[in-house]
């Protein structure tokens, strides 16, 4: 039987523009469905059903139909304040108050239409890639027994349920990538600056930004248009490094047509090679084999690429540690109640002196200019987006130091795109096979890096191989 969760974003932005369904229709049904199928996966740390509500009923008197996301049911990730809502950022030791102004990324998924259902969850503070915390457990809907990946893990789940059309997660080291990688889904991370409302040198080593984790390239490329261009906003959001390129079109034509044909790099290696035994899993190794052999047959050009062996490991890691430093000043923080990989990265980043923290920036500066030199003669770079399948819930265990060595042996090659500034996508191209030792059906991702400002070219090729693979036809038990 169909239902509205069926559809993608674009054809729910349809639906309500048209008039076959309302916003205050499609955001009962989302509603719903959280109320049912929420408690054992975890998505959302907090839903905000009466001011959903009431946003929906809103909408028709005061939000034009031209806007990108009118309409659509969305989330907040838990790191970011909405007005009248407590921020939880995935910890204990943060006194649970309702924020009182809204960050400019939540003002503009607002401006452009959106319906939050609430707070999406996340690990505490976003420092890692696990969804367990002491607030709650964030469980894979293919396999509860598993985790989706973090930080942005409530969102994925979220999607990849069918509790939300789409939403949007922030990446530092491969967070939105990551959980988008466990859990079947498209996963977009900007260039850097891209996006205004998170802008450039944001924190150490400027590695976070806002990206889109979508069923379909499509409406990665919709989401990419109303975070790049926000409209209707009382405040201007900060500039943006990197600006719409002119005459390009918006990101969304450029996933919907998947025109060109492309010279793509296949990576050999990954930059934590030196310091972490990185395995690959076969699984892995057959997603990128599948993506090679059908953008081959597409006729694209195909040549392998070497990692380049520029130190990066420790310097990443000392940018890492000297953004959990400034936790401490965080007002009515029990740093008592922190977890051990958090209270063990405030240690870290406390003990660093400032030549330190600059001689790391130093050094991932020149890791990002060799790293985009080796990547020049390339349209895109493909690897896998994880080493291995999903990580059974527990798996990080409780030592911080293995625990952050786990995560960089997980995902090797996402944290090196957001060290460079260039745009990254995570495509659903493969599952694991019925004889698999994790189990069959579970997902796994291949990512593309681009160059910078390249996310036209990655949504094109997204949405190539969308067209013979289709996996937008592919969903988790419950569904």
């Amino acid at each position: 039987m169909f239902e509205l969760h069926h559809l993608s974003a674009q054809e729910l932005w349809d639906w309500i523009r048209r008039g076959d369904t309302t916003a205050r229709e499609a955001t009962e049904h989302f509603l719903a469905r959280v109320e049912r199928l929420d408690p054992e996966l975890g998505a959302f740390v907090t839903v905000t059903a009466d001011d959903a509500r009431e946003r929906a009923d809103r909408l028709g008197h005061l939000v034009p139909t031209s806007r990108p996301l009118w309409g659509l049911p969305s989330g907040d990730k838990d790191l970011y304040d909405r007005a009248g809502v407590p921020t939880g950022s995935g910890t204990v030791s943060l006194p649970e108050r309702p924020a009182t102004a809204d960050h400019p990324l939540v003002a503009a998924l607002a401006a452009a239409g959106a319906v939050s259902l609430g707070k999406t969850a996340s690990p505490e503070f976003g420092m890692s890639s696990s969804s367990e915390t002491r607030r709650g457990v964030t469980r894979n809907p293919y396999d509860t027994t598993r985790a989706p990946g973090g930080s942005s893990s409530g969102a994925a789940v979220a999607v990849a349920a069918g509790l939300l059309p789409a939403a949007v997660g922030s990446d530092g080291g491969g967070s939105v990538r990551i959980p988008a990688a466990a859990t079947g889904l498209v996963g977009l991370k900007p260039s850097r600056g891209r996006v205004p409302s998170m802008p450039g040198r944001s924190g150490a080593g400027g590695l976070s930004v806002a990206g889109p984790l979508t069923r379909t390239v499509a409406d990665a490329g919709m989401y990419l248009d109303a975070l790049v261009a926000p409209t209707g906003l009382d405040e201007p959001v900060p500039y943006a490094l990197v600006t719409p390129d002119v005459g390009d079109g918006p990101f969304t034509a450029a996933a919907v047509r998947g025109e060109g044909r492309f010279v793509l790099g296949v990576l050999d290696g990954s930059p934590w090679d030196d310091t972490v035994d990185v395995v690959v899993d076969p699984a892995a190794r057959d997603a990128v084999d599948t993506a090679v052999r059908v953008l081959s047959e597409l006729g694209h050009g195909i040549e392998d690429v070497a990692m380049p062996r520029t130190p990066y490991a420790s310097a990443f890691r000392v940018a890492w540690e000297s953004s959990a430093a400034q936790l401490p000043s965080v007002p009515g923080i029990d740093l008592t109640a922190l977890t051990p990989l958090v209270s063990w990265l405030v240690a870290r980043g406390q003990a660093l002196t400032g030549t330190q923290v600059l001689a790391a920036m130093t050094a991932l500066d020149t890791f990002s200019t060799t790293l985009i030199s080796a990547f020049g003669r390339f349209d895109a770079v493909i690897t896998p987006t994880l080493a291995l399948t999903p990580r059974p819930l527990g798996w990080y265990g409780d030592d911080p130091s293995e625990d952050f060595r786990r995560q960089c042996a997980y995902s090797p090659w996402t944290s090196m795109a957001n060290v460079a500034g260039l745009p990254a996508i995570t495509l659903p191209v493969g599952v694991t096979a019925a004889d698999h030792p994790d189990g069959g059906g579970l997902p796994m991702g291949v990512q593309l890096i681009g160059r910078p400002g390249g996310e036209r070219t990655l949504l094109a090729l997204g949405a190539q191989l969308e067209r013979r693979l289709r996996w937008q036809r592919r969903h988790p038990p419950g569904w």
